[in-house]
């Protein structure tokens, strides 16, 4: 299995049950992954405290707390209840016998450890926290020192992002067998701090299928030959620009360059722009309903489209067409309160790609931003069925969905992005991937990391997030595609 796949939850459940019917101890496994994941970042000798809950989460936990005792590090045990599994019990009968004894509630004059290992809920708890457990991971949060959750911090959902009513706040989590959604998306996004992955022995042909995989994208634009021309790299056609929201057009049109487009035109509804002059390249016309589009490799319409009729006329007639064809913002807006315009998308042939925020994604799904965030997997998967579409729903933790259900999760990014005008640049980039011939998931797949790559690189720059404008990230994606750009695949 690759290291970046994704398991589903009951295809996890079943590699860990044919594994337990072959013999294979998984738990000894995952203790000695954390075991030596500890001794990677402490010395022998640092104090430890284990947190074990009575599942098979606290039995990883406990026999992880043996190996470090034996290595030399101090051990402290908190067990707020009694183990309830066979292997958990049997784990603490072991500690018991070696001469370590827990506790059931944190000690007020203990020496305070240097990590914290969390095992006190993993992948299967679906349910709020009542006393103790609140009381303990409150008390556990509040020592403010770093933090190891094993598969999950305790109280996330591993595989929606959600969180109970309290949960862990890992510095850093080891998850086991595959990766997990819920910890880069949603609250996880938060929760889970640097998240790492202990992949475990098992034999091969106990994988299971994957569902998804984590967003590193294999497809990379070719090299480009010294004899090159702008028309070998394809032309993007931009609509959009009503009265007030010219800069969303143009904010897309200065990305598509930036993604490496050779030509980029813009159709605008407010026609008092003849010329950007920041970026004079960009062909500009007028948009009337009598308008013969420019020819383009690949087209993108909502940024600042207005939900105006001739917004309305234009969307329809792009559905009908057979070209690359990408719908944001307004474009979205206008799809979800039309039910024929919905049909006809399901109906199209050409590569279509939606980009929706969770507002955007609730109206496509008549349903609130709250439901969408709840499960945000499930909700992508129902639009990119439905609409027959590869769909980015956008977030933390960015989704990139196949009609099949298939995904890429995105890893880069964060909280630079977090401003307007980004979702007009993310659309222009990635119009320009579909327009230099790009398949239409992993030109969304290559986008939405490269636009997240380039918030990281002004994060990394600036010691922080905070200021990073959309119109300042257009020169950084150049730079990010340049410098990722190995041509591997040209």
């Amino acid at each position: 299995m690759r290291a970046d796949a994704i398991l589903s939850l009951a295809a996890l459940r079943q590699l860990e049950q044919d594994a337990a019917a072959q013999g294979l101890d998984l738990m000894a496994q995952a203790a000695r992954a954390t075991a030596d994941w500890v001794g990677g970042h402490l010395s022998p000798g640092a104090r430890v405290l284990v947190a074990a809950g009575p599942g098979n989460n606290g039995g990883d936990a406990l026999q992880a707390a043996l190996l470090l005792h034996r290595r030399g590090y101090h051990v402290d045990l908190l067990l707020p209840a009694a183990p309830a599994t066979p292997a958990t019990q049997a784990a603490m009968q072991t500690l018991q016998t070696a001469g370590l004894q827990p506790r059931a509630t944190l000690a007020e004059d203990a020496p305070p450890p240097d990590l914290i290992i969390d095992g006190l809920f993993g992948i299967g708890l679906a349910r709020d926290f009542a006393a103790p457990w609140l009381d303990t991971i409150h008390q556990l949060n509040a020592l403010a020192i770093p933090v190891l959750a094993l598969d999950t911090p305790s109280g996330l959902d591993p595989y929606r992002g959600t969180a109970a009513n309290v949960a862990i706040r890992a510095s850093h989590t080891l998850t086991f067998l595959s990766h997990k959604p819920g910890l880069y998306m949603a609250a996880g996004a938060d929760l889970a701090g640097q998240v790492e992955l202990a992949p475990l022995d098992y034999p091969s042909e106990l994988c299971p299928s994957a569902e998804g995989e984590l967003n590193r994208p294999l497809a990379l634009l070719p090299v480009r030959a010294n004899d090159s021309h702008k028309g070998r790299f394809g032309s993007v056609l931009v609509i959009g620009g009503e009265r007030g929201m010219l800069g969303a057009a143009l904010l897309a049109g200065r990305a598509a360059y930036a993604g490496g487009a050779g030509k980029v035109h813009l159709a605008t509804l407010d026609d008092r722009l003849a010329v950007d002059p920041a970026a004079p390249e960009l062909m500009i016309q007028p948009l009337e309903p009598s308008s013969t589009l420019p020819a383009a490799d690949a087209v993108a319409i909502g940024p600042g489209l207005g939900q105006g009729s001739a917004a309305r006329h234009w969307l329809g007639h792009l559905i009908g067409t057979a070209q690359p064809l990408l719908l944001d913002a307004d474009a979205l807006n206008l799809l979800a309160g039309n039910s024929t315009l919905q049909q006809a998308l399901g109906r199209r042939q050409g590569a279509t790609v939606l980009t929706p925020h969770p507002a955007e994604a609730a109206r496509l799904l008549a349903c609130s931003t709250a439901d969408v965030q709840a499960d945000r997997l499930a909700a992508a998967r129902a639009l990119a069925q439905r609409l027959d579409s590869v769909v980015v729903l956008k977030g933390a933790g960015s989704l990139i969905v196949r009609p099949d259900g298939y995904y890429r999760l995105n890893t880069s990014g964060g909280p630079a992005l977090a401003v307007a005008g980004q979702g007009d640049v993310l659309s222009g980039l990635v119009a320009a991937l579909l327009a230099q011939g790009l398949p239409v998931f992993d030109a969304a797949a290559l986008g939405v990391h490269l636009h997240g790559l380039a918030g990281d690189a002004y994060t990394r720059a600036e010691q922080g997030p905070i200021g990073l404008t959309a119109s300042a990230t257009v020169p950084l994606l150049s730079r990010v595609i340049n410098l990722t750009h190995t041509g591997a695949h040209g």
